[in-house]
């Protein structure tokens, strides 16, 4: 994630400079724990949570479990990965819903936090879970609010309860009443409530939003805080315990450009979870909260969990299992190619996935430069094309690779070069499915020692078959010498062992004659 990049940065280099060595004296963990505060503190991380991270970590670098490991360097590792998790919250925590519908949710926090989008993402991930979620508007005092709630609501296809317009008309602690009790009439399962915010706290805000605490007698508060505000999150988050006492915490716009100090200090100093985190703009860009999958991710050790759910939600298993057939049976089609791209775009931000990947950190020029529009321009290319011209690529001529560019308002150059790419994919894909390892592009041909066996030729009387490439044939084997270590004795000349019809055949081949 993005909120983390220079603190994974620096932890992950720190770490790195053990492992040259063989053991760890006092000197390199103190080394150590000091590069790991000065990160931390970097990173907007509170100091009482600084103070009683590195000092759990360098009693335990000192301790017997990393002077008797086999391997110190990585038992450190694990010793940090650990002590994340910790003051991450320890173990991940659900939602708690209620034993007689509807399950009410409010959501606080301040203005420009992300109240209202978060509605909408948690919305949609409940529906998504076989939920009938209603979302209730009782933020009608920032100027639109309620309209940009019914927006989401509508992104999300959920039902949005919005009696009174806002822009400072209406009673919202009646509003969210009346939500409670209008969601108890139509069934619904749970009730999100989205309040009021403001540029700072205040005492009107937290009177606001203790009345509206009492008025519906919430499940879940969840507090909505913006991972970029760093140092400040804290004293926020404190206000917030204090004047309404949440019960779990949402971080968002972890995508942005944060230091992260927010989410390694509010479970911290306030004792309560992590539920959620939204790392992007879409309704999808949201997740629940895992501290073994976030400290994984902050150490560059991967998160291949997440990654694996994430695709299971865009990959059709049905769809799956057809492809797998057609690239077998040399049947795979620009359509199929077509199919693949929107689902891989449909799994969510590319970037953050290949983030996700064991030592990702260290493809981050890459992955930073890599243009998910790329993705875009290549579905406008094939989607540019006729059904028969997607089926058979063979039929793509110079007249119709023109059309195509102009349907798809690129050049020619673009659609060649994109025809090109899917043939070598074709191929390659074909080679690993027939249980073959291809050969890749700019790393040459594949070593002998990987190559699939080929058959013995079956002899024909007593004469074996001769090749007609004469830098195929080569005598019978012998025994080499003692002293040899090639196998043959040096012969005169580059090609010795050869007869010299057969030398000469070879070097006309190779141009040298």
């Amino acid at each position: 994630m993005a909120a983390f990049g220079s603190l994974s940065t620096r932890l992950t280099e720190t770490l790195a400079k053990l492992r040259t060595k063989g053991k760890l004296s006092a000197a390199d963990v103190d080394g150590t724990v000091r590069e790991i505060r000065r990160a931390l503190l970097d990173a907007d991380v509170a100091l009482e949570v600084v103070k009683s991270f590195t000092a759990a970590v360098r009693e335990r670098a000192l301790g017997a479990e990393v002077s008797e490991a086999l391997n110190p360097a990585q038992q450190v590792v694990q010793i940090v990965n650990d002590e994340l998790v910790g003051i991450l919250g320890g173990e991940s925590r659900r939602l708690e819903l209620a034993k007689n519908p509807p399950t009410v949710i409010m959501l606080a926090g301040l203005q420009g936090a992300g109240k209202t989008t978060l509605a909408g993402k948690l919305a949609k991930h409940l529906r998504g879970q076989g939920h009938q979620p209603l979302l209730v508007a009782s933020d009608l005092q920032r100027p639109n609010a309620v309209t940009q709630l019914q927006v989401v609501g509508g992104q999300a296809g959920v039902q949005v309860f919005a009696p009174e317009p806002g822009n400072g008309v209406g009673d919202p602690v009646k509003v969210a009443r009346d939500g409670v009790a209008e969601a108890k009439r139509r069934q619904y399962d749970v009730v999100i409530v989205d309040t009021a915010g403001r540029l700072g706290v205040d005492a009107d805000m937290m009177r606001q939003a203790a009345d509206i605490r009492r008025a519906v007698q919430p499940d879940e508060v969840l507090f909505v805080i913006d991972a970029m505000i760093g140092q400040d999150a804290v004293a926020t988050a404190k206000a917030f315990q204090e004047g309404v006492d949440f019960t779990g915490v949402v971080l968002t716009k972890l995508d942005g450009d944060a230091r992260g100090g927010a989410a390694l200090s509010i479970r911290g100093m306030t004792g309560k979870p992590i539920l959620f985190a939204s790392t992007g703009e879409t309704l999808d860009d949201f997740e629940p909260f895992h501290p073994d999958r976030m400290a994984s991710r902050i150490l560059d050790l991967g998160d291949i969990l997440s990654l694996i759910e994430q695709a299971q939600k865009a990959f059709d298993e049905d769809e799956a299992h057809r492809l797998a057939e057609s690239i077998a049976t040399d049947g795979f089609t620009l359509e199929d190619f077509l199919k693949q791209m929107q689902q891989l775009r449909k799994a969510g931000n590319f970037k953050q996935m290949l983030g996700m990947l064991p030592g990702g950190r260290g493809m981050r020029e890459a992955i930073d430069s890599f243009d998910e529009r790329e993705l875009v321009r290549t579905e406008a290319i094939i989607q540019s094309m006729t059904p028969q011209e997607r089926k058979q690529s063979k039929l793509l001529n110079g007249s119709r690779r023109l059309r195509i560019a102009r349907g798809a308002g690129v050049t020619v150059t673009d659609v060649n070069q994109l025809v090109a790419r899917f043939e070598q994919a074709a191929k390659m894909m074909k080679t690993v499915a027939k249980g073959g390892v291809p050969n890749m592009p700019g790393m040459g041909p594949m070593p002998p020692g990987m190559r699939q066996p080929k058959k013995a030729a079956k002899p024909q009387g007593k004469q074996q078959r001769r090749s007609g490439n004469p830098a195929k044939r080569q005598e019978p084997a012998v025994e080499a010498p003692q002293g040899s270590a090639f196998g043959k004795p040096k012969a005169e000349g580059a090609f010795g062992e050869l007869s010299g019809p057969d030398q000469d055949a070879l070097q006309r081949m190779l141009g040298n004659r």
